[in-house]
């Protein structure tokens, strides 16, 4: 069974999905963190995240890799676990700078797409629904406000001993909100057979559980 999880940045598509994942005994795919590795790699090079022709030629250099370790996702580039790494504001937006270049989002596509044929997946990202896993069985399109997703970022950016302000992260959430709606390939948007669902008010917990409920009458 297929699962996709879109949704704007900081919607909790990782934290829900991930929690989906484990009550289902399901494969989580955080294809965000594949894009974070490939911005990764692009800004250690030196190169504009946003330059497709400083990203494309890069792609030939990288190797990246999604290994599951003691239950966790990992991302492997080149060989180094990069997964302490890709999740810092810098990275965050050249993810989303180099996510809105056609040749980043086939040289991943096939990777995502073999995942999913093998195994029982939850999937989240920007267009799994929509263009990765169109034949996905349930199609979740989970949003909240820009303030409360700015506010979960924070706090989760805290967690991991990174400060950044609120205001920042604000500003990112918002431009990255036009960058992925409004690139011409493969934007971000709800699927014609997926289900909207804002979790403004809804706690992880709430979440997770209705999208199990709609999960088991996909499957009955």
């Amino acid at each position: 069974m297929k699962i996709a999880i879109d949704g704007p940045a900081g919607a909790g598509k990782s934290a829900t999905a991930k929690a989906l994942a484990k009550a289902l005994d399901f494969i989580y795919v955080d294809t965000g963190a594949l894009y974070r590795g490939i911005g990764l790699y692009v800004l250690r090079k030196g190169a504009k995240p946003s330059a497709i022709e400083e990203v494309v030629p890069l792609l030939a250099e990288i190797n990246i890799e999604m290994r599951h370790i003691d239950g966790e996702q990992h991302i492997f580039l080149n060989g180094e676990d990069v997964s302490g790494f890709i999740r810092t504001e810098a990275v965050s937006s050249a993810a989303s700078d180099v996510s809105a270049i056609p040749a980043v989002r086939d040289f991943l596509f096939d990777m995502q797409r073999d995942i999913a044929e093998k195994n029982d997946v939850v999937m989240d990202g920007r267009d799994i629904g929509t263009v990765v896993l169109p034949d996905a069985e349930l199609k979740i399109f989970l949003t909240a406000k820009p303030e409360t997703r700015a506010e979960r970022r924070v706090k989760q950016l805290a967690e991991k001993g990174v400060v950044e302000s609120f205001d920042d992260v604000l500003a990112d959430v918002i431009q990255r909100d036009y960058n992925d709606s409004h690139r011409e390939f493969r934007p971000l948007k709800l699927a014609e057979d997926g289900i909207l669902m804002d979790n403004t008010e809804l706690p992880l917990e709430e979440t997770v559980n209705k999208i199990i409920t709609l999960a088991k009458e996909r499957r009955a």
